[in-house]
C-alpha cells in the first residue's frame, strides 16, 4: 500500500511537469499578448509596448518565461498582468466563494441522485421509474442557462427576494445571524441549478448499475440466507456498484475551477469560475496558467484518492 502510494505521487508529480509545460506553451503560443489587449489606445506607443513586454518578459524565450513562471509562482511572487495584484491572493479569494457552491451543488447531487437511482431500479417499469426518467432527460436536455434564467424569474416574482449575488444589498449592517442566513440563501439557488443536470445523469447512471447488480448470483444468495432487503440492497448491491462512481467522483474535483463558469455568471457569483473567463479576455497569461496548473493538480489529486479508495470498495482489488 505504502509502495502503490508513493509510485502514484511520483507518476503524477512527472505528469504534471509535463502539463505545466504543454500548457505555458500552447497560451503563449496563441495569437496576441497583454501588451496588445488595446492597439487602439491612442497614448500606446512603441516604446511603452516593448516597456511592457520587457517589464513582464515577454520579451525572453519561452523557456525562459516558464522558468520565470514556475518560480514566481512557487515563491508567490507572481502578479496578475491586469491589475499587478498577487495572482495566488486573487485565486485564493475566488476559491472561497467557488468552494461553499461546489460543496453545496455536489452534496445535493449525489444525495439526491442515488436514493432515486435506487427506487428506479428496484421498482423498474413502475411509474415512479418512468417518470423518473421522463424528468432526467428533460433536465439533461433544457440549457442550464434557461433553466436558471427562468428560477431567477420565478423566485422575484413569486416571493420578492433577491437571488443575485452573494449577498442582499442593505444588510451590510444587519446582525450577523441575519447576514449568515442572507448569504445561505444567495448560495442555495446557483449550488441548485449547477447540481440539476449532475441529479439527471447520475441518477440514470445508479439506476443501470444497480439493474446490473441486482441480478448477480451473490444477491440472491444473500436474500437466501434470510438477511433483511436493506442489507441486501445497501451493503451487498450498492457496495459493488460504486465503482464507477467513485471514478466520478474524483473527476468532480476540478468542476471547483471550471465547472461553474455558466452559473457564476449568471448569477453574478465572483467565484474561480468567473476569474478564469475574465482572464482569458483579459489574456491575462500569469491567472490563466496558474488556474490551469491547478486544475490540473486537482485532476491528479482526485483520480489518485479513486484509485486509494477503489480498495476500500472492492476488496478484490489489488494493487
Amino acid at each position: 500500500m505504502i509502495q502503490f502510494i508513493f509510485k502514484g505521487l511520483g507518476q503524477r508529480i512527472v505528469l504534471l511537469f509535463f502539463i505545466s509545460i504543454i500548457s505555458h506553451a500552447i497560451v503563449h503560443l496563441a495569437p496576441g499578448e497583454p501588451s496588445l489587449v488595446d492597439p487602439s489606445n491612442p497614448r500606446m506607443k512603441a516604446e511603452d509596448i516593448q516597456r511592457i513586454r520587457a517589464a513582464f518578459h515577454l520579451d525572453e524565450p519561452l523557456y525562459v518565461q516558464y522558468v520565470y513562471w514556475m518560480n514566481d509562482l512557487f515563491t508567490g511572487e507572481l502578479k496578475s498582468f491586469k491589475d499587478n495584484q498577487p495572482v495566488l491572493g486573487k485565486i485564493w479569494d475566488r476559491f472561497l466563494n467557488s468552494l461553499p457552491l461546489f460543496i453545496l451543488g455536489t452534496l445535493i447531487t449525489w444525495f439526491l441522485a442515488f436514493p432515486i437511482g435506487i427506487q428506479a431500479a428496484l421498482r423498474r417499469g413502475s411509474g415512479f421509474d418512468k417518470v423518473g426518467t421522463f424528468l432526467s432527460y428533460a433536465l439533461i436536455s433544457i440549457p442550464g442557462f434557461f433553466l436558471s434564467y427562468i428560477c431567477i424569474i420565478f423566485m422575484v416574482k413569486t416571493f420578492n427576494v433577491p437571488v443575485i449575488g452573494m449577498r442582499t444589498f442593505g444588510l451590510e449592517n444587519a446582525s450577523l445571524m441575519l447576514r449568515s442566513m442572507d448569504r445561505v440563501w444567495h448560495w442555495t439557488l446557483p449550488a441548485f441549478m449547477s447540481a440539476v443536470a449532475g441529479v439527471a445523469i447520475l441518477s440514470r447512471y445508479v439506476r443501470s448499475q444497480m439493474l446490473e447488480v441486482i441480478n448477480q448470483d451473490y444477491i440472491r444468495t444473500a436474500r437466501a440466507k434470510g438477511l433483511s432487503e436493506d442489507t441486501v440492497i445497501y451493503r451487498h448491491g450498492l457496495r459493488n456498484a460504486l465503482l464507477p462512481f467513485i471514478t466520478m467522483f474524483g473527476l468532480t474535483i476540478p468542476g471547483l475551477i471550471g465547472g461553474s463558469v455558466i452559473f457564476e455568471t449568471i448569477f453574478a457569483w465572483p467565484g474561480m469560475g468567473r476569474l478564469g473567463f475574465e482572464a482569458i479576455l483579459a489574456r491575462d497569461f500569469p491567472v490563466i496558467l496558474t488556474l490551469n496548473f491547478i486544475s490540473a493538480v486537482l485532476v491528479l489529486i482526485g483520480t489518485f484518492v479513486s484509485d486509494i479508495l477503489y480498495a476500500v470498495v472492492d476488496p478484490r482489488i489489488k494493487f
